[in-house]
């Protein structure tokens, strides 16, 4: 099968449960024999955003529902050391990852005094947050004024006892109330498959 056929909903789905459990399977026969992160992050951006947008009972490409946004904010420890003797890429902060949809923040800041946004509650809080209006959530980051919801999913790595904050998984909505308890569900899912299909 071609891998863009991944992204193909069958007519029989016609709930978010379903949807989200034919998404993370598609996504674990993607992602099948590679465990580059860069690489899963990506095909895993690309699935749910072209996932989302094919399925037109609760999201589509209806400009009024339609997921805008699709990505992943990766803490900077997990990314490369400059080579030309550059500093480092600094701790405290979440760089763009992979996503699909319109230009984003390029960082995000999570320590927790300076810490702000969404994406940076979910990762501090270490729980998924569902904003059903951005607009009213204290500290919001508009990257898309278009925007309306988000639901946000932490990714940590356990280790024995000990927890690593890898970053976020963050999608966006133009409709108010775009996600709910099915997404998170599903996302959470989702998020915790992708933590374990790759090297850190």
């Amino acid at each position: 099968m071609p891998h863009a056929d991944s992204s193909l909903l069958p007519d029989s789905i016609q709930t978010k449960a379903h949807f989200w459990a034919f998404v993370l399977l598609q996504l674990e026969g993607l992602l099948e024999g590679q465990r580059n992160w860069v690489t899963n992050l990506a095909n895993a951006s690309s699935l749910i955003y072209s996932s989302l947008q094919a399925f037109p009972r609760y999201f589509g490409k209806d400009e009024s529902k339609a997921v805008n946004w699709c990505g992943f904010y990766i803490d900077a420890q997990f990314f490369p050391v400059p080579r030309n003797g550059a500093k480092s890429n600094g701790t405290g902060r979440l760089l763009l990852g992979p996503f699909c949809g319109k230009p984003a923040c390029q960082f995000i800041t999570v320590i927790p005094e300076k810490a702000r946004g969404v994406c940076a509650d979910a990762f501090l809080q270490k729980r998924t947050l569902l904003v059903p209006e951005v607009d009213v959530y204290p500290g919001h980051i508009a990257c898309d004024g278009d925007t309306k919801s988000e639901i946000v999913c932490p990714l940590f790595l356990r280790e024995g006892d000990m927890e690593i904050g890898l970053g976020v998984l963050d999608l966006d909505c133009l409709a108010v109330n775009g996600f709910d308890e099915d997404d998170r569900q599903g996302l959470e899912k989702i998020a915790a498959y992708i933590v374990r299909a790759c090297d850190w």
